[in-house]
């Protein structure tokens, strides 16, 4: 009998999976992180035998050159693709064996890159599983901008040619196991659902219901930003990274908070954005520890930037290294926990800034000539915004905050996680700010008026 396990991350919004029979088995895009994969694969007693990638990534660095290094695994890697290290290159049609009576085909499927392969697991000539990368998702396809502005009409054409040579393919029972799609940026829109299948797909993605320039049209209308650090990632993977240290990093005092502030350093704060709120380091930035830490911070950063952690745990530390080790921010200069009173000098006092919700807006606006500043995405705005507010998105703040008017400033976003980020950098700003840690659908409730315009 086969297996397939899910491998989980959720501040990505990536998969992988490892996938085989009783001795031998394939992982298909690995973490950077490897340990938990062997780990999965000891306990499932299977040698890990093959490590595939669907393609160069774009949104994480990759642990398949050093997990087929660590395991002797054979290093499956799409044939196109341009990289500079030793692996198997596969073409559409190749085949290898898993284990007995189990065998991966990999099948050219272009379109989130020119090179990307998905792969289809068979067991006894009958199709179990189907590997699909940044090709055909739950709900939809992975996002094809992301290579080179030339080539995205071509790739989203290209995406749609694959997505109907899979379900062409493939039998309707056939599981669909996509990497991307869980919250992730290289989703050309968000999968809805946990799980899905060659004929649920078949019935519900635009990829396969839509003509190809209707479909083309629509995705390309609602691409989203692209994260900043994605231009670092490709390069990263086509070199070969390199292997990841998760040791802890060196522990840093007061005076250490403190003159690596100076320094002009990034020092993050990852406790939550309640207790940021009501004390904290002055000058240090707030991303939580439990939201979506890789993506922004390493979105936000200026990439190279020495980055300090602060929490109330060393596992949260631990954690938060192994998160943002996935996006290349390899080593924090420093980290410390415990009482944050200890994280400031003698005489030096915590800073803090005061949360709130839409309705307290709604009365204050009544009263005050305030600054709203919303921080979410063009797309979100243009669903509904707070007439009169201020619109810069959290991944341009940092270099805009010139452009945010004089006064107090009541930032908000959809749920509260980017206000608590956009309010600490204008707090280090030496603005006074409030944070909006409510859901948007709440501000029309609380009387401020919504509008499209």
């Amino acid at each position: 009998m086969f297996f397939v396990d899910t491998l989980e991350f959720e501040g990505l919004g990536n998969r992988s999976y490892l996938a085989g029979g009783p001795d031998a088995a394939v992982v298909v895009d690995p973490p950077r992180d490897i340990d938990q994969v062997i780990a999965a694969a000891a306990r499932r007693g299977v040698r890990i035998a093959l490590v595939a990638e669907t393609h160069v990534h774009n949104d994480y660095v990759t642990g398949g050159l050093e997990l087929a290094r660590v395991t002797g695994a054979q290093y499956l890697v799409p044939a196109a693709a341009h990289v500079s290290f030793p692996r198997t290159p596969v073409a559409d049609g190749d085949t290898v064996t898993v284990d007995e009576g189990l065998v991966l085909r990999a099948i050219a499927t272009p379109g989130h890159t020119p090179h990307h392969t998905s792969y289809a697991l068979a067991e006894d000539g009958r199709g179990v599983a189907a590997f699909t990368g940044g090709s055909l998702l739950i709900g939809t396809v992975g996002r094809p901008d992301l290579v080179e502005p030339r080539l995205t009409e071509r790739l989203a054409r290209a995406q749609h040619a694959s997505a109907h040579r899979l379900a062409d393919e493939l039998d309707d029972e056939v599981p669909v196991l996509p990497t991307h799609g869980f919250g992730s940026f290289c989703s050309s829109s968000q999968a809805e659902g946990d799980a899905t299948t060659i004929g649920k797909e078949r019935e519900t993605n635009d990829a396969l219901n839509l003509d190809v320039d209707t479909f083309v049209a629509r995705m390309l209308a609602g691409l989203d930003d692209v994260p900043a650090y994605y231009a670092h990632m490709g390069p990263a993977n086509a070199a070969g990274p390199a292997p990841v240290d998760l040791t802890p990093p060196e522990r840093a005092d007061a005076e250490e908070i403190a003159s690596r502030l100076a320094e002009g350093e990034w020092v993050v704060d990852l406790r939550s954005r309640m207790a940021f709120a009501e004390g904290h380091v002055a000058g240090s930035f707030n991303f939580e520890g439990e939201g979506k830490l890789a993506t922004y911070l390493a979105w936000l950063i200026p990439w190279g930037k020495p980055v300090t952690l602060l929490a109330d745990t060393p596992e949260r530390i631990a954690d938060a290294q192994r998160e943002l080790a996935r996006v290349g921010i390899d080593r924090p200069a420093a980290a410390t926990t415990g009482d944050p009173a200890g994280w400031v000098r003698e005489g030096e006092q915590l800073a803090s800034f005061p949360r709130a919700r839409f309705a307290d807006l709604a009365d204050v606006r009544e009263r005050d000539d305030v600054v709203v500043l919303d921080v979410r995405r063009n797309s979100e705005r243009a669903a509904g915004h707070v007439e009169g507010a201020v619109h810069i998105p959290i991944h341009e703040l940092h270099g805009r905050l010139g452009e945010v008017p004089s006064g107090t400033v009541w930032v908000h976003c959809a749920s509260g996680m980017r206000a608590a980020i956009a309010a600490s950098l204008l707090d280090a700003a030496g603005r006074d700010v409030v944070a909006v840690d409510d859901g948007f659908d709440a501000a029309g409730e609380a009387g401020l008026t919504v509008t499209r315009r």
